[in-house]
């Protein structure tokens, strides 16, 4: 089954700060929508209660009720709004004025002592037929002598109407803030996130004919400086390992390409006419050397490739470095004295290693030592308490060495010269592997001429 794919980091984005700009317009509008309606309730809640005061003092000083039942069309002109309901009459009889339009049915009201001041807490809610909510409030005044009960309501059709329309307008505004905020916002976003698709094509565009490209740093934005960095450090990188591993294939067929040329050079010439038995013999002989050979050539290469892999297991163990320095000496000591040498050994300390990796290193630098030295001179083994661990040195008098020989010493296949490659046992990789060796025990392999004459390869060792 095909996983589903996610949406684009642009979409999410532009629909993150869409609803983000929806929802802060919408609160906006929401507030300031139930500060106007609180607004207009208070409003109509005053006017009523005005409306009541209005009249009552009216009734009481000036306009009977006497005079009122005469002529009510004189109350009726006072009124502001069609709708609103305005009664007036005595307690238990027939209205004397009665104006309620829309047949409104009035909420029940507390029992209200004559006299007494009405506050919006006085008020109470209702509706008409149609639905419209009302605002009403009753009193019991005197006038003439007589009680009289006063009762008005608003009807708030008209602030209903405009509080709709502005309702209507908040849902447009949030639609339209919505709408430009996503808008706006992808376009922003897709010019924003330009340099991330400039490197997807820029990655895209990598072959290995073209690892040498990279992304220019100077026009990326500074969120993405660090990226961009870490991405050409990746290539170089890749570049690096790649010319490597073109470098080390071509020396690789080099090396066994002899051997296999030379095993089939010797067949030709057997196979030419009919050899007796000693050449025969010989022949195998010769061909046995060329096989274990290049049989040497592939377990250095296989050790090499289980490091770089980390597939090795490295079994530390506490070693008596005095111990493994006599060790080598004693199994190098016949090869030395053919070339007239001696091996000298100093220094000791406890290490935890890999016994069989570490007298291999130190094999690998003695034979090189043994090899390429001067005859007749001492290799010193040494052992020294560095900062944070132990170094061994094997040290050696010979030839003097360039500056870029020494750089070069611990790559594969390398040779200086011709007499690197004559009677060598290891073929350019015994100090490659040693370098191999270090990496898995978290130490490094250096090498420096002290002297003009003197080489020194150095293993460090670090304790934790």
């Amino acid at each position: 089954m095909r996983a589903r794919r996610q949406p684009s980091l642009t979409l999410r984005s532009t629909l993150a700060f869409a609803l983000v700009a929806m929802l802060t317009v919408g609160a906006a509008g929401l507030y300031l929508y139930e500060s106007m309606k609180a607004s207009v309730l208070m409003r109509s809640d005053h006017a009523v209660l005005a409306r009541l005061d209005h009249f009552r003092k009216l009734l009481h000083y000036e306009l009977p009720v006497e005079k009122l039942r005469e002529n009510p069309q004189i109350l009726k002109n006072m009124l502001y709004s069609e709708d609103d309901i305005f009664i007036i009459g005595e307690p238990d009889q027939q209205p004397v004025i009665r104006v309620n339009p829309l047949n409104a049915t009035l909420p029940d009201f507390p029992e209200t002592n004559t006299g007494a001041t009405l506050s919006v807490d006085d008020l109470r809610s209702g509706v008409t037929a149609s639905g419209a909510p009302l605002r009403a409030a009753t009193l019991i005044t005197t006038s003439g002598g007589r009680e009289v009960r006063l009762t008005a309501a608003h009807v708030m059709s008209r602030e209903m109407a405009m509080l709709e329309s502005f309702r209507q307008r908040i849902y447009l505004a949030v639609s339209l803030a919505f709408l430009l905020t996503a808008l706006l916002g992808y376009i922003l976003l897709r010019r924003g996130l330009r340099p991330l698709r400039e490197m997807a094509e820029h990655a895209a565009n990598i072959t290995p004919q073209r690892l040498d490209s990279r992304m220019d740093s100077a026009e990326t934005p500074i969120e993405l400086q660090q990226l961009s960095d870490a991405y050409n450090a990746m290539l170089d990188r890749l570049a690096n390992g790649y010319q490597r591993l073109t470098q080390f294939s071509a020396d690789l067929a080099h090396e066994i390409r002899t051997p296999v040329g030379s095993l089939m050079g010797h067949c030709q010439v057997a196979l030419r006419q009919s050899r007796s038995e000693d050449e025969y013999q010989a022949l195998l002989a010769s061909n046995l050397e060329e096989l274990e050979r290049i049989s040497r050539i592939v377990e250095s290469i296989l050790f090499l490739a289980r490091a770089d892999e980390a597939q090795s297991v490295v079994k530390r163990e506490p070693l008596s470095l005095h111990d493994e320095l006599q060790r080598i000496a004693g199994y190098f000591e016949g090869l030395a004295e053919e070339r007239q040498m001696t091996l000298q050994t100093s220094g000791d300390g406890t290490l935890k290693a890999d016994p069989l990796l570490l007298r291999r290193a130190l094999s690998n630098l003695v034979a090189n030592a043994i090899r390429y030295a001067n005859e007749g001179s001492e290799i010193l083994m040494r052992v020294v308490a560095a900062d944070g661990g132990w170094q061994i040195d094997v040290e050696n008098q010979g030839p003097v060495l360039s500056d870029e020989t020494l750089r070069k010493v611990f790559d594969r296949f390398y040779r200086g010269d011709a007499s690197r490659h004559q009677g060598s046992d290891s073929y350019g990789l015994g100090l490659t592997i040693v370098v191999a060796i270090m990496q898995l025990h978290g130490g490094e392999a250096s090498v420096i001429q002290p002297k003009p004459g003197t080489i020194r390869f150095s293993l460090f060792f670090p304790t934790a």
